[in-house]
This record gives C-alpha cells, structure tokens and sequence, in this order.
C-alpha cells in the first residue's frame, strides 16, 4: 500500500524555517495567511519558498491569498472495502455534518493499486486546502508527506510512524480493557480475542487491552487469532482457528463488530450457543451490532463524532486557530446486549 509513497516531495518545512531564520510554526502562518507574523519574517518565509522551490504549487497559491474552499478525505482502503463497512460511512456522515455552513466542499478519496505518487501530487496541487486521512497501515509516509509539503493534515486514528501531524483518535485500549473486565465479571474463564490487523494501531491498541484485562485477574494472554482485515471472513476464519486451538474457550472479545459477524456465524454453525456457551463482545457499536443474531455486546464508539472532530480540527488550523491539541482521544463505552 505505501510502495508509491517513498519518493521525497522535495524541500520540507523544516528546510524553509531554517533558511528563513524563523520557527516552523512561523513558516505554516506565513503559508497558510495567519495574522500576528511581522513583516520582516514574513519576507524571510517568502524569499526561503522562492529559493527552496518550497512546494511551489501550493504554496504559491496560498500566498497568493487563494483557497480551493475543499478539504480531502483520504481513506487509505480499496472502494470495495470501504463501501462494505458502515465503519466508513459514519465517518463520513460526521465529517459532512461539519463542515455544514462553511462553504467548503468535501472530496473522498480511497485507494487505487499504484496510485501513491498520482494521490500526493493531486492534494498538494492546489486542488484542496487540507486532507484529513483515515484508515493508516503500517508506516504510511502519507499523512506526514503532505504535512511537510505545508498542506494541513489531520490524521484519523493513531499513526504508527512518528512526526507532528495532529490526529484523532478513540480510546481502543480503555474500551478493550473494559470488555474484558466485564466477561471476567460473568464468570468467564477462557477468554479469547479476534484481533485486528497486525499493522493498524487500532488493532494493536485493542490488543493490549485484551491483554492488560487478563493479565490484571493472571489470567493466560495466548489465545489470540489476527484477521486479515475488518471483514466478516476474517473474523469467521480468526474464529476457527480458535475453536481448533481452544474448542472450550467460552467468550471471545472481537476487535470489531463487523469480525464478529464472522465469528457468531461459525459458532452458530458449530453447534455453541451464544452467550450461554460463548460469550461474544464486539468493538465500535456500528449498525450490524444491534441487528447481529443475537444482538451484539459491543464497545461503542461515536464514529461521527470521530469524523466530526478531525474535521473540526482541520477547520480550526485552517482558519488559524492557536494552540490546537496535538491529539484529541474520544471515549468509549460498553453497550450490553443478548450476546454477552
């Protein structure tokens, strides 16, 4: 996914600010047309762009006074992955509700092979004003590629790679704990876990909340299957592999509701009866928990809430508000239902 993002876009932020004799802070004012900046900084930010040849699209058009009046959403998936996840379309559904009166436009973005180099060159041509980037695997250099070209940047969930790109995230670890605190109260004495992907922090951050449950009551931290991805097939092939491993396990937390529907169907094939054999816990409280067979425990997050922050911090940058968090974290909470 990120083989079309190496290539390094040219002289960075950092560079301008040093030629300039001025903080980075000072340089992203000068670009992006914020007020309190003396005028002799000012020029020194303007003759570093020129010199540089600082991202001469998007800065040019910035100093110019010029705005696209659209923001990016970029989500780092194939289409067909994110038109099957309701996870996406609550996203969506906050960042619309918004930008709701400020005459901005929204455009999405979603993964095509080999189309890195193409995605960068588009958002920091002038097309857009910020991007706000969703669904990061591994060490994406995305999110930080256009941060450094001086394009706003908000990030929708941890980024595993480091940098200053401010980001949005919900509180996977205290939600997954707090899953597990709760099938530990029903009596639950072989817990499992379905895991999300092995290069998503949201999966690792679920992950080591699974584990910090169990390991507060010394209870064993081995039975864990990773999915592939957050599809129902992943979590029904995750959920075989347990029961062959495990097939006395008796509650499984699923990183996700949409796994868990993958998973309740395998026990339900397999003869267990839910919750009474296996109790099922699921993560983030989207529509198919509520109508999973039986209703799905769940740990909820506000996804358009979620959306409607990163976007509410990339308008707030863009409109040069000052000392912005760095990261904002959104609580969760658990939903009770048939399942556990």
């Amino acid at each position: 996914m990120t083989e079309g993002r190496s290539r390094r876009p040219g002289p960075r932020i950092e560079e301008v600010a040093r030629v300039a004799g001025v903080s980075k802070s000072t340089v992203s004012r000068v670009i992006n047309g914020e007020k309190y900046v003396s005028e002799r900084s000012r020029q020194a930010v303007h003759r570093a762009i020129a010199l540089l040849g600082y991202s001469p699209n998007h800065a040019a058009r910035t100093l110019a006074g010029s705005k696209a009046n659209a923001i990016a959403l970029v989500i780092s998936e194939l289409g067909s992955r994110v038109l099957a996840d309701p996870f996406f379309a609550g996203v969506l559904r906050g960042v619309h509700a918004e930008l709701a009166g400020h005459h901005v436009q929204l455009l999405v973005m979603m993964n095509q092979p080999l189309d890195g180099e193409d995605q960068i060159a588009y958002l920091t041509g002038g097309h857009v004003d910020g991007a706000l980037v969703v669904s990061l695997h591994g060490e994406d250099p995305l999110p930080r590629t256009l941060h450094e070209t001086g394009l706003p940047t908000v990030v929708g969930g941890r980024p595993l790679v480091g940098g200053s790109v401010p980001f949005v995230d919900a509180d996977n670890f205290t939600g997954a704990l707090e899953a597990v605190r709760y099938l530990i109260s029903l009596g639950r004495q072989k817990i499992a876990t379905i895991a999300g992907p092995h290069d998503m922090a949201v999966g690792m951050d679920r992950l080591s909340g699974w584990r910090c449950g169990l390991a507060e009551h010394g209870m064993a931290v081995d039975l864990v299957a990773h999915s592939g991805d957050f599809t129902p097939e992943s979590g029904a092939l995750a959920m075989l592999q347990l029961l062959r491993r495990a097939p006395d396990l008796d509650a499984v937390f699923v990183a996700a509701d949409i796994m868990a529907l993958g998973a309740l169907r395998v026990l339900q094939e397999r003869g267990y009866r839910v919750p009474g054999d296996v109790a099922v816990v699921g993560f983030d409280d989207s529509v198919l928990a509520s109508t999973a067979v039986p209703p799905l425990t769940t740990v909820r997050q506000d996804v358009e809430g979620f959306g409607r922050t990163m976007t509410w911090r990339l308008l707030a940058e863009l409109a040069g508000e000052e000392k912005l968090p760095q990261s904002v974290l959104l609580p969760t909470s658990l939903v009770r239902r048939a399942s556990a």
